[in-house]
């Protein structure tokens, strides 16, 4: 990873919020590796791991500090964005890598830290003895007391932008960008453009709702067909109940709502429960009562 050569005040200052991306990336991808590495275990007897679950989780995390901090000065989540790390205690003004020892220790308080607290909870949670207990009371302490200093940094970090976790700020390494960054052209007529249709898609799901798709279709359909405008066959057909209103086949259980049309029970219920005010789609009139038609059809008549 190529460094910055320039003084440390033509470094752009490196955004809160990258650096918090980088530390969402590297626990992603730290996720990601030990899903991957117990994947292959899925065959064997459960619960193998268990018992070395630090040890192993510790293992797999120096193997990523080898390849990431000790050799390009970087993690995973900050080299895709772009940033390293700058020796931020030496007192010249170009970029200095860090040292030997920062890099140990960015192991050990990582790493070793992790590792430690796994480990000695494991160790003396199944203790009894009132000197464990002791060891275990002082161990805790410690670390509330850790991610109490851990909370008070990131305030500070929240206002001044630099050391995004407690060990940057103890071992006083600092995020700088790789290479100097350029200023970032906006197009607004893509935004705009995006912007009016996410307004016009929230307004129509808001107001879609609203509508009474199916009275609408059906007021539509009785400006379309009038009654008087019915040929003479239709008429007689729905005359002789031989066509439902609404579906326009034979009708199933004929029923009437009081005008002279004819519907199945199971189109002109449904339509009736989903809107109270439903009007017969030929002539408009209201529905006064439902009832069935007593007619006889002949079964050569469907022929």
């Amino acid at each position: 990873m190529a460094s910055s050569t320039g003084n440390e005040e033509s470094v752009n200052p490196v955004l809160r919020i990258s650096q918090l991306d980088a530390l969402e990336l590297n626990k992603a991808l730290e996720q990601l590796v030990w899903s991957q590495f117990t994947s292959c275990f899925h065959g064997f007897k459960p619960g193998v791991l268990a018992h070395f679950e630090p040890e192993v989780k510790a293992f797999l995390w120096l193997i990523l500090w080898r390849f990431t901090i000790y050799s390009k000065n970087a993690t995973v989540g900050q080299a895709i964005l772009n940033i390293q790390y700058k020796n931020n205690l030496s007192q010249t003004e170009k970029y200095q890598p860090l040292s030997k020892h920062q890099k140990l220790w960015y192991l050990v308080f990582t790493v070793g830290g992790r590792w430690l607290e796994e480990r000695c909870y494991d160790l003396f949670s199944s203790r009894r003895l009132q000197s464990f207990r002791k060891i275990k009371r002082y161990i805790n302490f410690g670390a509330g007391l850790l991610k109490l200093c851990g909370l008070v940094n990131f305030l500070i970090f929240l206002q001044k932008g630099t050391f995004a976790t407690l060990t940057e700020r103890i071992l006083g390494i600092r995020s700088v960008f790789c290479k100097p960054q350029s200023v970032r052209q906006v197009g607004f007529e893509y935004m705009n453009r995006e912007l009016l249709w996410h307004g016009f898609a929230e307004f129509l799901i808001y107001l879609l709702p609203l509508i009474n798709i199916q009275k609408l279709k059906l007021k539509i359909s009785s400006w379309c067909l009038p009654i008087t405008g019915l040929s003479n066959s239709e008429n007689t057909l729905a005359a002789h109940c031989k066509e439902c209103s609404l579906c326009g086949e034979w009708p199933t259980m004929p029923h009437t709502i009081g005008c002279s049309h004819v519907f199945c029970y199971y189109c002109i219920k449904s339509n009736y429960l989903f809107d109270m005010y439903f009007t017969c789609p030929k002539c408009g009139s209201e529905v006064h009562s439902l009832q069935p038609l007593k007619h006889k059809i002949e079964m050569t008549e469907m022929n």
